[in-house]
């Protein structure tokens, strides 16, 4: 145990996720190197190292893993080039390079569910919007439909719904993953933990709701209002997801409960996630916690609710790009259990998540109340 609270820990990418990461190992002390290619950028502030780069260059993920004990991720789009070659040297990379290359691409990534028999919506694979647009044409595919990038779409881009003939014409142009439109009934999500000793932790299944157009998580709620039954049918299926790719570190997963009563798979991501903010104040042990216990091959931490919560994503208001300005922070803070995250980033634009907030309360009801009074008093404006 000593020797792993020693370790020199690499994350490849400095965003909100890595200055969360580093934060929590902050309480081990823990050895914590980041790679991402500005200063400016969160995780720059709270680091022990912070190595200015590029984390999708070759080289330089390279030397980041030469010069630490364990390799992770706070963001799929890296080199893993670098990183196989790091593995088959011996260090020690979580999430593995192939689980990385498997989920970053969103056609390999179904089409692993479909190999693995787990359950997810049915959906064809298209190399334009050109072949997307013949394929209606010739009646092989039917509005309506969703279509997503196959690569580099976070945040809700990369992601275009087509609903009528009209909206053909603004498809993305890249080759694609075409899903049925699923007839949602609740959009939920769970996270699990493994470490190399197979030890698996799973959270608790939270629920989302999703602004309509930036189509980022407005409002999530733990626990999830659904049955024990269908809790214990998620839990059974995120193990099931984490051993069929042999995950050592932090996978979320995020999923459609359909109005027939189906769980689905919509995707997934092997690192910390915006669905898993609230667990820094609302479990016992957060999702931050939970990779570093996975990675460094320790006992993994009571996943358990300590109270009910409620958590928003702070974005950028429309009509506002530059420097930024936080509008009703005092008012917020003044709130009982309402636990603001201000990323630190400079500049603000339009839904940009500059921050997160998680409202406690033990009444969920009251602690949605909260969070909606938090949406209409903080504003991230220049």
């Amino acid at each position: 145990m000593l020797m792993a609270i020693n370790t020199r820990i690499g994350i490849l990418g400095g965003g909100q996720l890595g200055k969360m990461l580093v934060q929590s190992g902050s309480r081990w002390n823990l050895d914590m190197w980041v790679l991402d290619k500005d200063f400016d950028f969160p995780a720059a502030r709270v680091t022990n190292q912070f190595i200015k780069g590029d984390f999708t260059e070759f080289e330089q993920v390279y030397q980041l893993g030469k010069m630490v004990d364990v390799v992770t991720i706070e963001i799929e789009n890296v080199n893993t080039e670098a990183l196989h070659k790091l593995e088959k040297e011996g260090k020690d990379i979580y999430p593995s390079p192939k689980v990385i290359d498997t989920i970053k691409d969103k056609g390999l990534q179904k089409l692993f569910y479909r190999e693995h028999q787990l359950p997810t919506s049915d959906f064809d694979l298209y190399q334009d919007a050109d072949h997307i647009r013949k394929a209606v044409s010739a009646g092989k595919l039917t509005i309506p439909f969703v279509q997503k990038a196959r690569t580099e779409g976070y945040d809700g881009r990369g992601v275009f719904v087509v609903r009528t003939d009209n909206d053909l014409e603004d498809l993305l142009d890249v080759a694609s993953v075409v899903e049925d439109l699923v007839n949602i009934d609740k959009e939920l999500a769970v996270s699990v933990a493994r470490n190399p000793s197979g030890n698996i932790g799973i959270f608790p299944p939270v629920e989302m709701t999703f602004h309509p157009e930036a189509n980022l998580v407005e409002e999530l709620l733990s626990p999830a209002r659904i049955a024990d039954e269908l809790r214990q049918k998620i839990e059974a299926l995120a193990k099931d997801i984490a051993l069929a790719f042999d995950l050592v570190g932090l996978l979320a997963i995020e999923l459609f409960l359909t109005r027939s009563g189906d769980i689905l798979i919509n995707e997934a991501a092997p690192r910390p996630h915006n669905s898993g903010h609230h667990t820094i104040e609302g479990n016992v042990t957060s999702q931050y916690e939970q990779l570093l216990r996975s990675i460094l091959d320790l006992p993994l931490g009571s996943t358990e609710i300590t109270s009910p919560a409620a958590m928003i994503n702070i974005l950028g208001e429309e009509g506002y790009t530059g420097p930024v300005h936080y509008e009703g922070l005092a008012e917020c803070l003044a709130m009982d259990q309402v636990h603001l995250h201000i990323y630190g980033k400079a500049q603000t634009k339009p839904f940009r998540k500059m921050g997160h907030a998680t409202i406690l309360d033990k009444d969920l009801d009251h602690a949605i109340k909260k969070a909606k009074q938090v949406s209409k008093t903080l504003k991230v404006i220049t």
